[in-house]
């Protein structure tokens, strides 16, 4: 990721999955938290004191992410997975001169090694007790599979105009790489497969200790100290405030209230699914432009680089979810991405593609990341470093800001804003469900079925994104009432002083916080 940011002095490395080197993380967190609490506050500078809070509390975080050992349980198709994370994020790298190359050529190399730490974890996990999910260590090593029988070697994408460079990484990536990730899928198979929980148990309190992992999770997810319990009731209570809402879009779209016929008819008219992925990508790209128009005013500064819209790749596409943004390099050698997922694009939702370019990409998280890079007089790590509820809280929070913006070009793209609505509540309730009540797979896709115009098709990529990735679907719901808490105080206390676009310049140049700083920030904000 450091080489994606665009943050030197990483390129030839993977990160170290080995117990020893996560102890070590561990360890040095514990030292930068202690040492950023000990600091007065009230002798820094304020941009200072602000960067001491959120310096300690994602330290902090850091010894949890150490604690809930995800490594050893955490295997899947989804970009999460350890094999998965390596073929999704390696073909984003740009190479520009003979150094980047030679990089690229060794971090090639390391892939063994990186896959091996990652396969002891996995082995330790069930000698531990700490095993993954059956179904997800299938469609894990089924995508290794795709990727050794693909034409084309994704990791042979980053690309650099020496012939020399060519012949060697094409040998290195047929001798070392690819053999590697070979043993990789078959140690899936062979050792860790038999092993697997089923469908019944997909949470992780079904683990030893996986209810303090999941509540761990839960913190680092939201930056609040909210409980599985408060966070299951979140969810249930929105999904209830949603009804009006349906109620009244409803009618006017196909003339019922009636949440039910509502929901039927979204998610059974042809009318509502795509012809074709060109036409999903076309929908996502006006989308996008029509937000970049509109965002000077409701925004006093803005993000200078641009979106590009992009498919899916092709391999990735049946684990990925329906869309996904990669964040631009800092030196601006490759831009922000917001992807779109075509794959069975004739059973995608239509009514969604609105909504989710707004999250994904302007004002969302594209928007608010391009921008966070530009804020060149914080430190790097405010720069950078982004609270899942934060950003995941400011996407949400932009779906809603986009219909005071006018953007939703008709009624059916409103309705597809209250979708994404009743999922993000609804993940609340399932991922809670699984994990720390016990919910089978079944239950959840059951919830979500009933209470959310979702398709099958996306209920169950959700459902197992859930299941992959404990705790970070809770960040979004959380984190947008959190962002409309703070506006609505913050207008009741400034009164006719209260501007929007300064709010919102208040939100995103203080760069990427937790919810607690972010908060004290807003309240001592004084236009």
């Amino acid at each position: 990721m450091g080489t994606i940011l665009g943050v030197p002095g990483h390129d030839d490395t993977l990160s170290d999955r080995s117990e020893g080197a996560q102890e070590a993380i561990r360890k040095a967190a514990l030292d930068i938290a202690a040492r950023a609490d000990a600091l007065d506050p009230s002798g820094l500078a304020a941009d200072d004191a602000v960067t001491r809070a959120a310096v300690a509390h994602h330290a902090r975080q850091m010894v949890t992410e150490v604690d809930v050992r995800m490594v050893e349980y955490t295997i899947s198709d989804l970009f999460i997975g350890p094999a998965a994370e390596l073929l999704s994020i390696l073909p984003m790298i740009v190479l520009n001169n003979a150094t980047e190359a030679g990089s690229y050529l060794n971090r090639l190399r390391a892939v063994p090694a990186f896959l091996e730490a990652v396969a002891q974890r996995h082995r330790a996990g069930v000698a531990a007790g700490r095993v993954p999910v059956a179904h997800l260590v299938r469609a894990a090593a089924d995508h290794i599979d795709r990727y050794l029988a693909a034409d084309e070697d994704v990791l042979a994408r980053p690309t650099f105009d020496d012939a020399a460079f060519g012949d060697e990484r094409a040998q290195v990536l047929t001798e070392v790489v690819r053999p590697a990730f070979a043993r990789y899928r078959d140690m899936l198979r062979d050792e860790i497969l038999a092993h697997g929980r089923d469908e019944e148990h997909v949470g992780l309190c079904w683990l030893p200790g996986g209810d303090e992992m999941y509540a761990g999770l839960a913190r680092i997810h939201t930056t609040t100290d909210r409980t599985p319990d408060e966070l299951h009731q979140t969810g249930l209570d929105v999904i209830a405030r949603l009804a009006e809402e349906y109620a009244e879009v409803g009618e006017r779209v196909f003339g019922t209230r009636d949440q039910a016929e509502i929901f039927r008819r979204m998610t059974s008219d042809p009318a509502l699914r795509w012809h074709d992925g060109d036409e999903l990508l076309d929908s996502a790209r006006a989308a996008v432009s029509r937000a970049e128009a509109a965002v000077s005013g409701w925004f006093g500064r803005l993000a200078s680089s641009q979106c590009k819209v992009e498919p899916v790749p092709e391999a990735d596409a049946p684990g990925a979810p329906a869309a996904f943004y990669m964040w631009p390099s800092m030196d601006g050698r490759r831009p922000g991405i917001y992807f779109a997922n075509t794959h069975r694009a004739e059973e995608r939702d239509r009514f969604v593609s609105e909504v989710m370019a707004f999250h994904e990409a302007v004002p969302g998280h594209h928007f608010q990341i391009a921008l966070a890079q530009e804020l060149t007089h914080l430190p790097m790590f405010r720069r950078v470093v982004t609270p899942n509820a934060y950003a995941e809280g400011w996407g949400l929070y932009t779906e809603r800001l986009a219909d005071e913006m006018g953007l939703y070009t008709s009624e059916v793209d409103r309705l597809g804003m209250l979708a994404m609505d009743s999922m993000r509540a609804g993940r609340l309730v399932v991922d809670t469900g699984m994990h720390a009540k016990g919910w089978t797979r079944e239950q959840a896709v059951s919830f979500l079925r009933d209470n959310t115009p979702m398709s099958d098709l996306e209920i169950g990529n959700e459902i197992d994104r859930y299941i992959a990735y404990p705790g970070q679907a809770l960040a979004y719901m959380v984190g947008r009432l959190e962002i409309q808490r703070m506006r609505a105080e913050a207008q009741e206390r400034l009164g006719e002083r209260f501007d929007i676009r300064a709010f919102h310049d208040v939100v995103l140049t203080n760069g990427a916080l937790p919810l607690a700083v972010l908060d004290e920030v807003v309240r001592a904000w004084q236009p």
